[in-house]
């Protein structure tokens, strides 16, 4: 058997039965908790107050919007870059050349949308097309999942991703197996990794604002929090775009569903849940709450941003002085791991700054939805974040 037929990476997620399964639970589990957050009780462990029908959540319209913004952001994604930059060496020896330029892409986005306000464009409507725009991007990643896995079938085997070649289509189609697929010189994988569902977040999330302000007269300081705290994070990931060419993402995941349906669809409409909350459910906040909110994200985002940048230095250039004289150890695959530095700390250390910020995204929602089965889908929300890294794809480029 050769190499073209199967892998011997060992099968994760529990094999095709596993993928099979998380193939239906992780967009039913994304519906329940669009559905949950807008609901009277926002009852996590329940099932929704209703399902909606066909009629409620096909809409060409949100296929339309889906794909202008897709558009829109490819169009971005091709301007001149501030930097482009090499990725890490693949099996072949090749080095992949990357755009630098997520944060431009942010940018004038923003500028975008600002003129389009500026000039009667409804971004407060947008809030009502949320389960709609979600059931046309899960479609669009099942189809594109679809196209991938028929292109990964006459890439070079140099080309195929370390663990998506297992000789199980379903189990391939759900991992990916062809590691970095192009059109050309446009990366796919690269591209979904960090513009359109993070940025998309941003926006979801303003409109949200939005809407409270029309409904309330003024957002609440809650959501300005949510809105603040998360811009930053996806600001960050885009600012330190570079970083995500030494992530497992990029290095060794294939590109199939798992980081399709992650990028595309789970991240703008699960981490917007927050503010989808708030909205449907006012949450008071005084000053000196909000002050030790802010001190406990400060203390994430230095953990985080520490952890990650130290991360990324090691992977790219071991003898950096930087990291030089940092402790490591050989792995059964020859490469070394930290275990000093904030390595030497705890196991993840970014991991540990993320969630202690999702925590400080999720506590403007108030405390009254803390046990289960109560309001619980802000803290479903911080839950979940560990099974995205897992699963649907960490955001974004920090594995």
């Amino acid at each position: 058997m050769t190499s073209r037929e199967a892998s011997q990476a060992p099968l994760e997620f529990g094999g095709p039965l596993g993928v099979a399964a998380l193939l239906i639970l992780l967009p039913a589990t994304m519906f329940h908790l669009l559905l949950a957050a807008r609901s009277g009780p926002a009852r996590l462990l329940a099932l929704p107050a209703y399902l909606p029908g066909l009629e409620e959540l096909w809409s060409p319209w949100a296929l339309l919007l889906l794909f202008i913004w897709l558009g829109l952001q490819v169009a971005l994604y091709l301007l001149p870059a501030r930097k482009v930059a090499e990725g890490l060496e693949l099996k072949d020896k090749s080095r992949l050349r990357y755009p630098i330029n997520g944060f431009q892409a942010l940018v004038l986005t923003a500028l975008l949308m600002g003129l389009g306000v500026s000039v009667g464009l409804p971004l407060g409507a947008l809030p009502g097309m949320l389960l709609p725009l979600a059931f046309a991007t899960t479609l669009t990643s099942f189809i594109f999942s679809l196209l991938l896995y028929a292109k990964a079938l006459v890439a070079p085997a140099s080309a195929l991703a370390p663990g998506g070649n297992s000789g199980n289509s379903m189990y391939d189609f759900f991992l990916g197996r062809e590691l970095n697929p192009r059109l050309g010189s446009f990366d796919f994988k690269y591209f979904c990794e960090l513009r359109p569902g993070l940025i998309g977040w941003v926006f979801i999330n303003l409109a949200l604002l939005m809407q409270e302000a029309e409904l309330r007269g003024s957002p609440s300081l809650a959501m300005w929090l949510v809105n603040g705290f998360q811009l930053l994070y996806v600001g960050d990931a885009l600012w330190y775009e570079e970083s995500v060419l030494t992530t497992m993402d990029i290095i060794h995941d294939g590109f199939g569903f798992m980081l399709v349906f992650g990028d595309l669809a789970w991240v703008p409409f699960t981490y917007s849940l927050q503010a989808q909350f708030l909205l449907y459910h006012p949450q008071p906040l005084g000053l000196p709450m909000a002050l030790l909110i802010c001190l406990l994200k400060v203390i994430g985002y230095y953990i985080f941003r520490g952890a990650n940048s130290q991360k990324n230095t090691f992977r790219k250039n071991p003898s950096d002085p930087s990291v030089a004289g940092l402790e490591t150890i050989p792995t059964a695959t020859g490469r070394q791991l930290l275990v000093s530095g904030w390595w030497g700390m705890v196991r993840h250390p970014n991991y540990l700054g993320d969630l202690i910020m999702a925590l400080a995204w999720s506590l403007p929602c108030g405390l009254s939805h803390g046990s289960l089965p109560s309001r619980a889908i802000p803290s479903a929300a911080l839950l979940l974040r560990p099974l995205l890294h897992c699963t649907a794809g960490a955001p974004r480029g920090q594995r």
